[in-house]
């Protein structure tokens, strides 16, 4: 059975940072693009950014820069390391696996346009001013 398992969540002032998580089974995250999107408080969902088993990333224009994305393939766990913390980071956010090829051909835009391998059932941010 696939999982994914995010963890590392929760509530964090105005240019802080957290490290989110992301437990993979039943899944061999270096056969897929791996990746997180986040939906918002107004339900909408966005890419925030993708990494292949070549280990080349990308980022969401907004994020680009104060966020990092990783992934033990040995482990099985995705990361998101997220700094300088704004209020509109503020989402549930999720880690979610597509289809090898679209990391090349649509980065994190992946996660919000093609259909998902996988997905978990996110973690919630909550950024304060």
């Amino acid at each position: 059975q696939v999982q994914l398992s995010e963890s590392g969540g929760g509530a964090v002032q105005s240019g802080g940072s957290l490290r989110l998580s992301c437990a993979a089974s039943g899944l061999d995250i270096s056969a897929h693009c791996m990746g997180w999107f986040r939906r918002t408080p107004g339900d909408e969902r966005e890419g925030v950014a993708s990494i292949d088993d070549d280990g080349e990333t990308s980022y969401e224009n907004s994020v680009q820069g104060r966020f990092a994305i990783a992934q033990d393939a040995a482990k099985s766990t995705l990361f998101l390391d997220m700094n300088s913390l704004t209020v509109d980071a503020t989402a549930m956010y999720n880690c979610a696996a597509a289809p090898k090829e679209f990391c090349a051909v649509m980065g994190w835009g992946a996660f919000t346009r093609v259909p998902l391998d996988a997905r978990g059932q996110g973690t919630l941010v909550t950024v304060s001013s």
